[in-house]
């Protein structure tokens, strides 16, 4: 039997993909205070100077200097953990906004939080998010 586990780890870890660093970013989702389940991995993108000023979906005006980001259906002033694989680099952001409205992207951050995660020059990176707090106030516990 430990024979068998072997082989079948072995031939999943030789998998065609198994070196596509995109192939663990199936979206998972967890629920939240709202009933709803929420996207958690994907790819980020980040905006900036075009929106820079302007009032977002929950009201505020975006401030691309902010540590803020737009998220397709996260409760607004949910507090994320945005984290790239990769490098293992984090920033926390509070989400203010609706987007990405491009297919495959999960969340859209301010330009401080993608200078902070190193993505400013890449533009899109492949993203972990973890939920700190929920819009409400409410914390989530995190393993």
């Amino acid at each position: 039997m430990l024979g068998t586990i072997a082989i079948w780890i072995s031939a999943c870890a030789t998998a065609p993909g198994a070196g596509d660093p995109h192939r663990d970013l199936v979206t998972h989702r967890q629920g939240s205070p709202d009933g709803k389940e929420h996207a958690l991995r994907g790819i980020a993108s980040w905006y900036g100077d075009r929106f820079h000023g302007r009032q977002t979906a929950s009201g505020e005006l975006y401030d691309m200097e902010g540590f803020t980001a737009a998220h397709k259906t996260l409760p607004f002033h949910t507090i994320v953990r945005v984290i790239e694989p990769e490098s293992r680099r984090s920033v926390v952001v509070r989400i203010t906004d609706r987007g990405p409205f491009i297919q495959g992207r999960i969340i859209d951050l301010s330009r401080a939080a993608a200078r902070d995660l190193g993505m400013l020059e890449a533009g899109t990176v492949p993203v972990i998010l973890q939920i700190e707090a929920w819009g409400d106030g409410s914390y989530v516990s995190n393993p």
